[in-house]
């Protein structure tokens, strides 16, 4: 703001601001008791002076925020109020050329197997993929694309293995499924924890597709609640094997797997009590090894090539070298496994939404309705605008975490989460406008895209279903603010009011010029977002993890920060090398996503917002005790 004014107005300026700096920390330390005991009365008031003192100009200042373990994770840091820049400049361009060829060169050959030998239709009317198909898929490398070439694989980076993956998610969802219930999650734990013996046992023959393995985790008492399994491994007398008993349900590759990746509770000795606990633990069995059964494939709604199956294991004698991961360590193992995994999903349905897109535009410029062409009409325009957006953003988002993670990014559970719960929601939207688009001909079998519908519907579901990644998003963001706030004291409250007063550092001089807006949008929408969660967090304190509109609303927030920074760094990256073309999208992105975060954090401080919600809690209560629909009929029979 001070371009063409003079030093001594700069200074007067920044002399101002360190007068109102001092009232705010006189006035905090007035409050200092308030806030250290969580009162929402004391949060109200420290809140409204430092609102009432809100400036039009963010200050480019330093974040004074504690942060209990320092890391470069960017969707960790909004809930601080930080706006980290180590993983989001320079949009990850992480391939060299040489892997640029190799990548190129298996697309080429990916795309003729799957327009030339591959038959989706046929796939899901017969329910399986045909021997024959599978030789080829071999013959292509598609069963080890990340195992290192000393094990027999492909070496690929998460980079490529997820650009390849847009192949599938082109032509054949539930051939996808097959592939990446395989590798992403069936034998992933053998690659990130198993011991040298386990590695050169297995993934020779696994990365061939000689054999197939699969994750093995849900129960038929157990989904989204991992630690209540009730498959139990108990160590035998001689120390030599863990006999293993229980049922998994709803295993892909489950029918036709030789080796399961299996997580069941191993009674264990507390080291503080000396207490007899259950804990959970990994181990790799093989069907040779006996007593392993499973059901017949399962009827689906989609994906229904791809073998679905209950697994049984009855007395199975596991030996102890099998074990994956420390002994009690499966939680975490089957947490790490499948976190590893979500990062595939984002470009997976880059793919299938890029096809779907191509699929309307082609019959709105074709189809003709009331003496124009569909292209002509405004409302087809705003659904293929929207859906191109969509697509943008999630592919922003996929290709800057897998970047992100081949740059060896520490930490990435947030970002892979927040990934999976928008490409599963985008890719089901543009399905959706899609067959809209069509009309009549989209609801038709032939078209084939009411296929893609019902194979898209289990990405909400699988792998973490949205509703429980979102409590995951919201809860851990909530508690790295609950530590900031106990831990940081006084000066964590200040940062807060800081936030409230003065936003944080823009990064819009690191952008395109017509970027600066966006960028100001984001910056502006991180300090209240951090505001927003620090009142909430005073408010409810422990009892936040009930909350679930509100942590519902927190995550949809933090969701859409996160793709507005990967659009502005991407659409930026191409600026660089001169190509404007993605200005456009992001600009657009992120006013759109601007103007929803304001009307969420509006409902997450309105009273009457809540108190609609407890109505529609209750409401939701009486249909839950009538067993049904509660209201009477309108015509009195």
């Amino acid at each position: 703001p001070f371009k063409h004014r003079g030093n001594n107005f700069l200074l007067v300026y920044i002399l101002l601001v360190a007068v109102i700096d001092i009232i705010l920390i006189l006035t905090l330390h007035f409050y200092s008791f308030v806030i250290m005991s969580m009162s929402v009365r004391g949060l109200s008031l420290i809140y409204n002076t430092a609102k009432a003192a809100r400036v039009s100009q963010p200050l480019l200042c330093q974040n004074r925020h504690f942060s209990a373990k320092p890391n470069t994770s960017f969707a960790r840091g909004i809930f601080l109020g930080e706006l980290r820049e180590q993983e989001l400049f320079p949009y990850p361009n992480v391939l060299d050329e040489d892997q640029k060829e190799t990548i190129t060169m298996m697309m080429d050959a990916g795309k003729t197997f799957m327009e030339e030998t591959n038959d989706a239709a046929a796939n899901d009317t017969n329910e399986k993929i045909p021997d024959g198909q599978l030789d080829d898929m071999r013959a292509l490398g598609m069963y080890g694309l990340m195992v290192p070439e000393e094990y027999g694989g492909l070496a690929l980076t998460n980079t490529m293995y997820a650009k390849f993956g847009e192949l599938t998610g082109c032509y054949d969802l539930g051939l996808g499924i097959h592939t990446g219930a395989h590798q992403s999650i069936g034998y992933k734990g053998i690659l990130l924890y198993g011991t040298e013996a386990q590695k050169e046992k297995y993934l020779p023959p696994l990365a061939a597709g000689e054999i197939f393995a699969c994750f093995c985790l849900t129960e038929p008492s157990s989904g989204s609640d991992a630690s209540s399994i009730k498959t139990r491994a108990v160590l035998n007398e001689a120390g030599t094997h863990y006999v293993l008993n229980g049922a998994k349900i709803w295993i892909s590759n489950g029918g036709i797997a030789e080796i399961f990746t299996v997580f069941a509770k191993t009674p264990m000795k507390c080291k503080k009590t000396g207490e007899m606990k259950d804990k959970i633990s990994a181990f790799v069995v093989e069907r040779a090894f006996g007593g392993v059964s499973h059901g017949p494939p399962e009827k689906k709604m989609g994906i229904k090539c791809s073998n679905t199956a209950e697994v049984y294991y009855e007395d199975v004698m596991v030996p102890v070298e099998n074990l994956l991961g420390e002994e009690g360590e499966g939680f975490k193992v089957a947490m790490n496994i499948l976190n590893n995994g979500r990062f595939g999903m984002g470009a997976c349905l880059t793919g299938t939404m890029k096809m779907l897109i191509s699929k309307a535009t082609d019959h709105a410029n074709a189809r003709k309705q009331f003496v124009s062409k569909l292209r002509e009409y405004e409302g087809v325009q705003q659904k293929i605008a929207r859906m191109n957006l969509l697509c943008y953003a999630n592919e922003s988002m996929a290709y800057m975490l897998c970047g992100n993670m081949d740059r060896g990014a520490p930490e990435y559970q947030l970002e892979a989460a927040i990934s999976k719960i928008f490409a599963s929601q985008a890719a089901w939207d543009v399905c959706d406008e899609t067959i809209q688009i069509l009309g009549g001909a989209g609801f038709m079998k032939d078209v084939g895209i009411e296929r893609w519908m019902r194979d898209l519907r289990i990405f909400r579901i699988f792998e973490g279903t949205n509703d429980i990644l979102k409590l995951f998003v919201a809860l851990n963001g909530v508690q790295d603010v609950g530590k900031m706030l106990k831990s940081g004291g006084a000066s964590a409250a200040l940062g807060v009011i800081k936030n409230s007063v003065f936003g944080i550092g823009s990064i819009k001089t690191k952008l395109h010029s017509d970027l600066s807006e966006s960028a100001e949008h984001l910056s502006g929408d991180i300090a209240k977002f951090n505001v927003a969660v620090s009142k909430a967090v005073m408010k409810h304190k422990k009892e936040i993890i009930g909350q679930q509109i509100l942590l519902n609303r927190i995550a949809d927030v933090a969701i859409l920060l996160q793709s507005m920074a990967a659009v502005l760094s991407r659409a930026n990256a191409a600026a660089d090398k001169d190509d404007l073309s993605e200005i456009g999208l992001a600009s657009a992105w992120c006013s759109d996503s601007h103007q929803k975060i304001e009307q969420l954090l509006r409902e997450m401080s309105s009273p009457n917002v809540n108190a609609t919600d407890n109505a529609i809690v209750d409401i939701g209560k009486r249909s839950l005790d009538a067993g049904g629909y509660f209201a009477g009929s309108p015509i009195g029979c």
